[in-house]
């Protein structure tokens, strides 16, 4: 099966590829090919609608491995339980992901062998959407997929470009290359879903409570086309809204700019500058829990009236002043919550300055973190944080940033229910 010059860059990996129903099928085909060149093992599963669009014996003849699409088939279970299907694998794969098949998963249904299999799983699935534009776009599709990326999941594309139902937009499957690069990054990472670790952050463990959260930066405006910001991406601060709304509170997140769904389960008050912020975090007090996540501007410009033209005279010279102070002022203001937790992005010294920011801010947790070049915390996937308090430093392993929200989350709500320790 290999290509000629193809070098064997998944040698012994296994792939469980499940096909979803939809005419972006016929890609999976040339998708498994792909990955049997580089010497990967694919089994593959198909949905009863996957099979209306391209045959079994298709995939049978490309992957050279028996094609499964019976939850309920009695020679199937006896040769490999779908449980162990799912558990075989080192990674699993959906291409297509139909809107359909993500609305399932999300919600963790199986009432068939492929969402099962996604339920069954400790693995990480990666997911490769095809819809039509306005079903990617719909606030459920996108709810949907915050809430797989919450639970582990990776995705690549979809892509932008004319769909087969004669509409452009996003929505159209990744090319299959594109899919086997992501698969290729995705197998280089640790593709096993951690353990439960502790209390965790579900079961109402903040039912009742208020959290405020701020995530991602803010701009602050140098004229009508150009702002001063930094390179957070919000995924941390929004992950951690998911996971308090998860645990059973009532979550208001005041987001600056984003290429982000909205948290699911809750309340997201959008924002560009750090004034805007503190406004919105001054209305939404009281509260129990702060979260103060995100990377807020230290300095802001006077921002000209008109477009700053390039002249003769070269590079215009900005007069910055301090931004207020978000994290000090609620710590330290009337309706200070019982909890209140601030965020230090560090490049050197993460832990003394972590500590100083602590006594500097009057706040009850640090969360510290190394941003330096080369950690890829900024915008990246995986953080490793080291949790700050007067009692002394907790260091947290490198982790998914979705991990290090439950584990903050689950630790405020023993904080907040008076386990101190």
């Amino acid at each position: 099966m290999a290509g000629v010059g193809c070098a064997r860059s998944l040698e012994a990996k296994r792939v469980l590829l499940i096909v979803g129903g939809g005419i972006a099928a016929y890609k999976s085909l040339d998708l498994v090919r792909r990955l049997r060149e580089r010497g990967a093992r694919v089994r593959v599963v198909m949905t009863a609608a996957a099979k209306e669009f391209v045959t079994p014996l298709a995939f049978v003849s490309l992957a050279n491995e028996k094609v499964y699409d019976d939850l309920f088939s009695a020679t199937d279970e006896q040769e490999m339980g779908h449980i162990q299907l799912s558990r075989d694998a080192d990674l699993l794969v959906v291409a297509p992901a139909t809107a359909h098949i993500l609305a399932r998963a999300a919600r963790g249904l199986c009432d068939d062998l492929a969402t099962t299999l996604l339920l069954a799983t400790d693995t990480r699935v990666l997911y490769a959407p095809a819809m039509n534009v306005r079903m990617w776009l719909h606030p459920a599709t996108q709810r949907n997929v915050s809430t797989l990326h919450g639970d582990g999941a990776w995705f690549v594309g979809p892509n932008v470009g004319d769909m087969a139902c004669g509409e452009y937009g996003p929505g159209r499957m990744s090319e299959p290359l594109e899919i086997v690069q992501a698969i290729e990054a995705a197998l280089k990472q640790d593709t096993r879903l951690p353990a439960p670790e502790g209390l965790l952050a579900s079961g109402g463990a903040l039912e009742g409570l208020h959290v405020v959260v701020t995530s991602g930066p803010t701009h602050e405006p140098i004229d009508p086309v150009r702002y001063i910001a930094n390179r957070s991406s919000g995924r941390q601060g929004h992950a951690i809204a998911a996971a308090a709304a998860r645990a059973g509170a009532r979550v208001t997140v005041i987001s600056g700019p984003v290429a982000l769904p909205d948290p699911p389960g809750c309340e997201t008050i959008r924002i560009e500058s750090a004034r805007d912020m503190l406004a919105a975090v001054e209305a939404a007090l009281p509260a129990d829990i702060f979260v103060a996540a995100a990377a807020v501007a230290d300095w802001r410009a006077e921002p000209a009236v008109d477009k700053i033209k390039k002249g003769e005279r070269g590079a215009p010279s900005l007069s910055l002043v301090e931004n207020p102070d978000i994290l000090a002022s609620v710590s330290r203001g009337p309706n200070r919550p019982r909890l209140v937790v601030g965020f230090a992005a560090e490049t050197r010294d993460i832990i003394r300055h972590a500590q100083e920011k602590l006594a500097r801010k009057g706040c009850d947790l640090i969360v510290a973190n190394d941003v330096s070049e080369g950690t890829g915390v900024f915008g990246g996937a995986m953080n490793q944080a080291h949790l700050v308090s007067r009692a002394g430093v907790e260091d947290w392993p490198r982790l998914r940033k979705e991990d290090v929200a439950e584990r903050l989350v689950a630790r405020l709500a023993q904080l907040i229910g008076g386990e101190m320790s």
